[in-house]
């Protein structure tokens, strides 16, 4: 007896070492293979198996062996079903020992060629009341049965080999976590990328090439390709094709809404994949099958929920595109639909500009410059026939029409220095405003001056340096237009957190409040490009006495 108590104490202090070790183990697969074979040596038996429980409790998820080899394994049907003796321990939750298995009424037998097994001791693992697994045991080495020790020892190693699954179960959630994070971080860093990389034009031509550029490499296939919906939105245009076998694609570059993968796409709104393009019977092109494609996915370009166009990649693979990838080059084309659809805008913004700016300008040359035109023909027509009667009167009206005439030769150079086009290029502020005044004063016969200093302007940021010029361009050309001002002074000065400019002319002056009701364009533009760079515009101006432009924006960034 006392040798007996010696073995099981020894038994008791091995299995307390062993299963501390495997609360380290957070491997699942492992764990559960180190359990039954762990299992096995505390029980002297040849043969054990460890069943994982499903979620329903009532069957088995995973089953480790211990005992045959791998050719044994794969010979057997299946893995036990969770019926005969194993189904009893799932449901009764409680050991059971069995001295034979085929005398046993509640037995179902073995599967076919499964080795033969005559004695069982199966214990539940159980987490408090839920159960977590199973462990099975079969045929002592001594051909003994297993008694009440074996019974008592594997339970103690049910309850470690519990916690043990347990933790590494919730590791095992942590790290499936962690790398679902990594994944979603990485897709939302390549999206982030790949909407700079889109909008990062004006023009759709390059927006397409990015956009395909984007997919193919993304998804790793050999081709790629968008139509675009037809101006009557019934006909869809091959308009780009990227990557091998351009001319077997170019073979069939339109189709109808509705027909073929391409048409049903644009119908739709929605991807389409197609794994096997020989036996497709909505592809309708059999010359990319006959170079070798052989998978094909297909994804709308939408803008405001219509779609707009259709990209589609192939591959000679038959690797499958997975969920993730159809998620972001779902997203890819959306973005690409949408800047497609924001070039039109812009474009279609910049035309009705030039139209807006031709009306205007065609307003002011027949209510100014063609109206002082038509009064110097009357005035020269009346000199004509005073020519003889009254030279003298004929002369004073001769004088008035040249006078006339240079009025309008100042107001079209006026007009010339308002509409032509004006960058500060490489020169720094001050000399961008001198080159303003020269320009002014060339153009308006007028007298100009300007104030400052250049070092008081270094490392003005350019865009604000930008601001200013353009403003300063924008109140000469409408005091050239509209002030008839003898004199023009411009000062620019610094302090510590500003560059500050105003433009003061002596010519007729406006009321203000009335002007900034309908504010034009100039006055407009000249706000706006102060506030754009944290900056400020205030106008003063005194009927017949002139007007003061006094601009300022920040000497640092805004």
């Amino acid at each position: 007896m006392t040798v007996l108590r010696q073995q099981l104490d020894e038994k008791l202090i091995a299995l307390h070492q062993a299963s501390l070790q495997l609360v380290e183990d957070v491997s699942i697969d492992s764990l559960l293979e180190r359990i039954a074979i762990l299992a096995c040596e505390q029980a002297n038996a040849r043969y054990s198996a460890l069943g994982v429980t499903g979620s329903d409790d009532k069957t088995l998820d995973q089953f480790i062996t211990v005992g045959l080899s791998g050719s044994e394994v794969k010979r057997i049907a299946h893995n036990p079903m969770g019926n005969g003796l194993l189904g009893e321990i799932i449901r009764s939750r409680d050991p059971l020992r069995v001295p034979n298995i085929a005398a046993d009424h509640r037995s179902a037998g073995f599967p076919e060629h499964h080795p033969h097994m005559r004695s069982f001791l199966g214990v539940p693992i159980l987490l408090g009341e839920k159960p977590v697994g199973h462990i099975y045991l079969t045929d002592k080495t001594d051909d003994t049965d297993f008694n009440t020790e074996d019974e008592q020892i594997i339970q103690m190693l049910a309850s470690y080999a519990a916690v043990a699954i347990k933790n590494a179960t919730y590791v095992e959630e942590l790290n499936k976590r962690d790398q679902m994070l990594q994944r979603h971080t990485q897709d939302l860093e390549l999206l982030n990328n790949i909407g700079g990389s889109i909008n990062t034009s004006v023009k759709p031509d390059e927006i397409l090439q990015n956009t395909l550029s984007l997919v193919i490499s993304h998804l790793n296939v050999e081709a790629g390709e968008i139509f675009l919906v037809s101006e009557d939105k019934n006909i869809l245009e091959l308009a780009l094709h990227r990557g091998q076998a351009a001319e077997v694609f170019w073979t069939r570059n339109k189709f109808n809404i509705g027909e073929g993968v391409i048409g049903q796409v644009a119908k739709t709104g929605k991807p389409v994949i197609s794994y096997d393009l020989e036996n497709d019977d909505r592809f309708l092109r059999s010359a990319i099958v006959s170079a070798g494609f052989r998978q094909m996915a297909c994804f709308p370009l939408i803008s405001r929920g219509v779609v707009i166009g259709v990209l589609a990649a192939f591959t000679l693979s038959q690797t499958m595109i997975d969920e993730r990838d159809l998620k972001i080059i779902s997203a890819i084309c959306n973005w690409a639909g949408i800047a497609i659809e924001n070039t039109n805008f812009h474009h279609d913004a910049r035309r009705m500009a030039v139209l807006e700016e031709r009306d205007r300008i065609g307003m002011d040359l027949h209510d100014g410059i063609i109206q002082d035109i038509y009064g110097v023909g009357l005035m020269l027509d009346h000199a004509r026939l005073d020519i003889h009667s009254d030279p003298n009167r004929s002369a004073g009206q001769i004088q008035t029409a040249i006078n006339g005439l240079n009025r309008t030769i100042r107001d079209i150079r006026s007009y010339i220095l308002d509409l032509k086009p004006r960058e500060l290029g490489e020169e720094n502020l001050l000399d961008g405003l001198k080159r303003l005044v020269m320009e002014y004063k060339v153009n308006t016969l007028a007298d100009a001056v300007l104030k400052g200093q250049a070092k008081e302007l270094a490392n003005l940021p350019q865009k604000h340096a930008l601001a200013l010029f353009l403003i300063c361009q924008e109140a000469l050309a409408n005091i050239a237009k509209h002030a008839h001002a003898k004199r023009v002074e411009l000062n620019v000065w610094t302090s510590p957190e500003r560059v500050m400019m105003e433009i003061q002319d002596n010519g007729l002056g406006f009321d203000v409040e009335k002007s900034s009701q309908t504010l034009g364009h100039g006055l407009s533009n000249m706000h706006t490009r102060a506030k754009n760079v944290g900056g400020d515009l205030e106008i003063t101006s005194v009927l017949h006495e002139g007007t003061s432009i006094f601009a300022w924006v920040p000497r640092g960034k805004a």
